[in-house]
């Protein structure tokens, strides 16, 4: 099963049929708990359980259980996204084991779909979360983050605090999974998309040295990719390094562009298959249709390029 995602806010929404939640920078997982263990499900139901043993004792709390939440990483109380990143593609039980003892994740479980063997997905948000709260789950890696009525105020107090955005959810909305519902509206500061990477260019200036400079992105369309900009951002020391090594063997002699690269962007360039899926932060897009001031923040081994909207819209 795949989770149900929020829908891009126009305003932030007011009043008493609106709940509102801090939006964590993450990796969104469905946690199933049954017959003694944990389970853990990315957005692209993924079984992801081995990348996160600190949360296998969650299966002590409750016998039988499926929470929707937000694993994150914490640094001085703000979730980092690039700390995460590291966390995703690990399939080896020892290196997870000693990941999660150097920094151990929390899991902030926002809605609560079944308890017990009762499938709760039709019942209102309102009755679910109340269900959730009485669970009180509460410990440093598992917890129930609170809810708040007034959604401006929440959307102030978190820019002012470095974390992501809120979440609005109405009252009375059913669980509906995988689809993109306007029951719930996320309201970023600084919105983070997920696109494709579809080619690379060389750092400016490498003295024969292949260092990755920028990276060309953009979102599925109909025979290729809508091509989004260059993201340069983001991608110093070892990120870029990392990444090109994850690039180099996906070369291809051609642009998976549909759209044209503009020849400032496609000089030089090396074009890759485009399979890989990464976050990036921007301001929007321009009226040319690029990606206002762009910043790297990660790879998305926990999506695939069909999981990437075309309008461009991050989770």
């Amino acid at each position: 099963m795949r989770p149900m995602l929020a829908t891009p806010a126009s305003a932030i929404p007011t009043g008493e049929q609106w709940r509102h939640e801090v939006k964590w920078d993450g990796m969104r997982v469905l946690a199933d708990v049954r017959d003694g263990a944990v389970r853990l499900f990315s957005r692209t139901e993924r079984d992801v359980t081995v990348a996160f043993p600190e949360l296998h004792g969650l299966h002590a709390e409750y016998a039988d259980m499926l929470l929707d939440g937000e694993i994150v990483s914490l640094r001085q109380g703000v979730p980092s996204f690039g700390a995460m990143a590291e966390r995703f593609h690990v399939t080896d039980a020892r290196r997870a084991a000693r990941l999660a003892e150097e920094a151990p994740v929390t899991l902030m479980a926002f809605d609560l779909l079944r308890l017990y063997g009762v499938d709760l997905l039709a019942r209102r948000w309102s009755d679910r979360r109340s269900t959730l709260e009485r669970l009180e789950l509460s410990t440093p890696r598992w917890q129930t983050p609170p809810t708040f009525t007034d959604g401006p105020a929440l959307h102030a107090a978190t820019r002012e605090q470095g974390l992501e955005g809120i979440v609005s959810k109405r009252v009375d909305s059913p669980y509906v999974p995988g689809v993109r519902s306007p029951y719930w509206l996320k309201s970023p500061h600084r919105g983070t998309v997920s696109v494709v990477i579809g080619g690379w260019r060389p750092e400016i200036g490498g003295a024969g040295a292949r260092r990755l400079g920028a990276v060309l992105v953009g979102v599925p369309g109909p025979g290729g990719l809508r091509y989004l900009g260059r993201v340069g951002s983001g991608l110093a020391g070892r990120v870029g390094q990392t990444l090109l090594h994850d690039l180099t063997p996906l070369a291809s002699g051609e642009s998976p562009f549909l759209t044209e690269v503009p020849r400032e962007d496609a000089d030089g360039a090396t074009w890759v298959h485009p399979v890989l899926v990464a976050d990036v932060q921007s301001l929007g897009l321009s009226s040319q249709g690029r990606l206002r001031q762009p910043a790297f923040k990660g790879l998305r081994t926990d999506l695939t390029p069909g999981d990437v909207d075309d309008h461009a819209e991050g989770e």
